[in-house]
């Protein structure tokens, strides 16, 4: 490569695995959390599971580490200035943090942060500066590869290529540096993941259906984001029951994959995304992910989808045109999907722009950062309470009071019961609630269920720390139950629930 290599003596791991047996996550003055002290919003726990083949213990323990992880990392950047080389996350769990450095003075300043520290010959502002190079100097159909991006963990641009000969000359022609552009034969063909019939997210026009980003506002306007290639500025869209939604007020495509719509008075945007199951996850902010940390992907197509961010910066070329500063990842999609949710933890990432493969055989997936977009149209993205982040201590719960219905009993450790013993019947939509009350020292969780022939599916879920939860859930008329379940210990409960 060019003079790269893995600082070997002094500078092992000092940011620890968050271990199934309480481990602390980072060196430092922070409060240790074990795994199961921390829990990830709705549905995320099984996406991840499922997706990135995980255990339940092992994923509550990688997001617990990336939530520490980013800290660490935003500090040693700024620390570092103009000499940061990139980061990423490693390990099962996500229990290495690499920080790269073009200066080798830096090298204890990164280990005594809690990272294992690289050193290498290009800042990240420096390979920044090839890829848009590359991006003006190298056409964007034929032999100019379909996506270009930048690689940080090897400290290059890689250029994905069909036709890997042709590309090689080409970079060539315009003069780049052979020695840190690397082209790469890929059968990778990215589409863009709209105009596809039938769904429930929003359409535009009479065929083309796409999928809600974020929630925002400007000024006193609601709305939300979604991917450019959706519509035009003065586009008219429709809900997910054909009913006028609203318009788009700004589109940029190609070179951006963004847009944001501002909906009509009859509809209330949510600081929240889908889950895929029926309920929602919280939206808290949006900060920006790590390289190699896990990240959510939710559509009208494919509903909740799962995998890890691989690279920052990449270009991509469609038939429709160019794409720059997209994210790429392990995320599958599928045409409708575009202008979807990509949501790490609680915190917002971006919108899905297109990719190739499917969710049967797996795929490859791009977003575009939401931060961008916020900034382009001076938007705010909308944001509700975040995930409790580990180590802080929750607050008091609150009294169970103003609910109807009341059930009692008691759950030896991993029992579980549905209350009502049956189920009850909820004849209009509208909200759920319960409270969960039980003993000190024990783990209860709460989920609500709702019968869909065959089978009760989970639509709403309480996984906090102790053994008080609450639901609040707005659903379709139907039949439903709670379930109550002990994680660990043995407690008498009360659970006090409210239907529509």
């Amino acid at each position: 490569m060019f003079g790269r290599h893995a600082v070997a003596t002094g500078c092992v791991l000092a940011v620890t695995a968050l271990t199934l047996t309480g481990v602390p996550a980072a060196a430092g003055p922070r409060v240790p959390v074990t795994a199961s002290a921390w829990k990830p919003p709705s549905g995320m726990l099984e996406a991840l599971q499922r997706d990135l083949g995980l255990t339940r213990e092992q994923v509550r323990a990688r997001l617990a580490n990336e939530i520490r992880m980013s800290g660490v990392e935003a500090d040693l950047r700024e620390a570092l200035g103009d000499r940061f080389g990139g980061s990423w996350l490693m390990g099962t769990v996500s229990q290495t943090l690499v920080v790269a450095t073009t200066d080798p003075a830096d090298l204890p300043t990164i280990v005594a942060a809690g990272a294992r520290a690289e050193l290498v010959k290009r800042s990240l502002t420096e390979l920044a500066g090839l890829i848009s190079d590359l991006n003006v100097d190298l056409p964007g159909k034929g032999g100019g590869g379909d996506v270009r991006f930048v690689d940080a963990r090897n400290n290059r641009i890689v250029i994905l290529s069909k036709s890997p000969l042709a590309t090689e000359d080409l970079v060539e022609a315009v003069g780049a540096d052979s020695s840190v552009v690397k082209v790469v034969p890929s059968t990778e063909r990215p589409r863009l993941l709209s105009d596809v019939q039938g769904g429930d997210a929003y359409y535009v026009g009479v065929a083309s259906r796409c999928s809600v980003g974020f929630s925002v506002t400007r000024g006193t306007q609601a709305g939300f984001v979604s991917a450019g290639h959706c519509g035009k500025t003065g586009d008219a869209t429709t809900g997910f029951n054909r009913v006028p939604l609203g318009i788009f007020r700004a589109s940029s495509f190609p070179e951006n994959d963004y847009a944001w719509v501002a909906v009509n008075a009859g509809w209330t945007p949510k600081p929240v995304v889908s889950n895929g199951a029926g309920g929602t996850v919280p939206v808290a902010g949006s900060r920006p992910a790590l390289e190699g940390a896990s990240v959510c992907r939710s559509g009208s197509t494919t509903d909740w989808h799962c995998g890890l961010i691989r690279q920052f910066n990449a270009s991509v070329t469609y038939p429709q045109g160019t794409i720059h500063g997209l994210t790429r990842t392990s995320v599958c999609a599928e045409p409708g999907d575009s202008g979807g949710s990509f949501i790490s933890v609680d915190q917002a990432q971006g919108v899905t722009s297109g990719g190739s493969g499917n969710c049967a055989t797996g795929g490859v997936t791009y977003f575009q950062p939401i931060n961008e977009i916020l900034t382009a149209y001076d938007l705010t993205l909308l944001t509700g309470d975040a995930t409790t982040p580990p180590g802080t201590v929750p607050p008091a719960p609150t009294v169970c009071t103003g609910y109807p219905k009341t059930y009692t009993g008691t759950l030896n450790n991993g029992q579980s019961v549905s209350q009502p013993s049956r189920y009850y019947r909820a004849a209009v939509a509208g909200m759920h609630s319960a409270c969960l009350d039980g003993g000190d020292g024990v783990d209860f969780d709460l989920y609500l269920q709702r019968w869909r022939r065959p089978n009760w599916v989970t639509v709403a879920t309480s996984e906090g720390a102790g053994s008080d939860e609450r639901i609040s859930y707005t659903g379709p008329p139907g039949f439903y139950r709670y379930r109550v379940v002990s994680v660990s210990g043995s407690s008498p409960y009360t659970l006090k629930a409210k239907a529509p």
